[in-house]
């Protein structure tokens, strides 16, 4: 073979060898991840993601707030795991109470659990939520007021035209009881009574009965009762009493409710509540129904097994003529409420519609 055509031949083969080469270096590249577009999306899923940080504050102190909502959020946040997380807060850690709805509607507490008319809300349907009287004689009464009469439709339109806050669902307390540092045997002992109270519970009470409602942070009140300058509280059932501790500063427990239940709420920031995604909407919303569910059966078990077996009181009751006085007195009183609003006269009549219905249906929907 003549010398020219011998290296030329060498040459072909070694750029075809070098081709080859080059092709097969790539295609290991390929293989190992080493720039494939599928690769680097794969990577960039298994990278871990920002955790989404809530901080929820609600009207509880510390030794209630575990039955509240920190049991619950606990659960939530197990569920998240690691995608979102909840930071629980007691009763004006973070904010005044009085300041928590403007706190929610700013952002800078992302998630409250309260009722409306003492954290500050705007809603013309705020002073149907706590104690307000004899809507109902249990927990059960309430939900079924939310559920089945339309109160869930009526809130989600109030709270539809009030910017930043969104309201996501209603839960009920325990009974409002008096517990007192005198007895109450009639509906006149009432009278000239000092009780800590909430506000329309304590606004009927004085009204009606000649009760002397204070207002006072919620710490001094132990304080005031073993002073004196309380007679008792209209604030809670006997369960929330032992819970916190009052029960150690009141002699006496009057076992007729103003009110079968306190109504309360949950709100969110409406920013952060769109900005998460649709999974923990959904996760958030069946957190929320299990921690009512939860609180409707630990006050009720409570406010058995106290009564059972309590000696830090001795009980009395008024008797069930003067009651039915009362609760008649009630409906009067939602009256003056009727005409605030077309809202507001909804909630009434829902309010009568039912109140109507459990008399038809007798005991135990009524006193017997």
């Amino acid at each position: 073979m003549e010398k020219g055509k011998f290296l030329k031949f060498f040459l072909v083969i070694g750029l075809v060898t070098l081709v080859a080469m080059t092709s097969l270096f790539v295609l290991g590249c390929n293989q190992q991840g080493g720039g494939s577009e599928e690769t680097a999306q794969a990577e960039e899923k298994e990278k871990p993601q920002k955790t989404i940080r809530w901080r929820l504050q609600s009207y509880a102190g510390a030794s209630l707030n575990k039955h509240v909502v920190e049991n619950a959020i606990e659960e939530f946040n197990t569920i998240a795991d690691g995608e979102m997380v909840i930071e629980v807060y007691a009763a004006d850690q973070l904010v005044p109470h009085g300041e928590l709805f403007r706190a929610v509607q700013n952002g800078s507490v992302d998630m409250a659990v309260s009722d409306d008319e003492s954290m500050g809300s705007p809603a013309d349907v705020a002073k149907f939520s706590a104690y307000f009287p004899a809507a109902g004689r249990i927990g059960l009464d309430f939900d079924v007021l939310w559920e089945h009469y339309g109160l869930n439709e009526i809130w989600e339109e109030a709270y539809g035209e009030i910017d930043g806050v969104t309201w996501l669902s209603q839960g009920s307390w325990d009974p409002c009881l008096i517990a007192s540092n005198k007895p109450i045997r009639s509906v006149d002992d009432l009278k000239g009574l000092r009780l800590f109270t909430s506000l329309f519970n304590g606004k009927f009470l004085e009204e009606e009965f000649g009760v002397t409602p204070v207002v006072m942070p919620v710490e001094d009140v132990e304080m005031a009762l073993q002073t004196g300058s309380l007679d008792g509280v209209s604030w809670s059932g006997i369960t929330e009493l032992h819970e916190i501790g009052w029960a150690d500063v009141t002699d006496y427990l009057l076992t007729n409710p103003i009110s079968g239940a306190w109504s309360g709420a949950w709100f969110v920031n409406t920013e952060s509540y769109e900005s998460i995604p649709e999974h923990l909407q959904q996760l958030l919303h069946t957190t929320i129904d299990k921690s009512n569910y939860y609180r409707l059966h630990w006050y009720w078990w409570g406010e058995a097994q106290y009564r059972a077996t309590t000696d830090k009181f001795e009980f009395t009751s008024i008797p069930a003529k003067e009651w039915t006085g009362l609760e008649e007195q009630a409906a009067k009183y939602w009256s003056q409420f009727e005409s605030d609003s077309p809202r507001s006269k909804r909630v009434i009549e829902a309010f009568k519609d039912y109140q109507e219905i459990r008399r038809k249906a007798g005991p135990p929907y009524v006193s017997d």
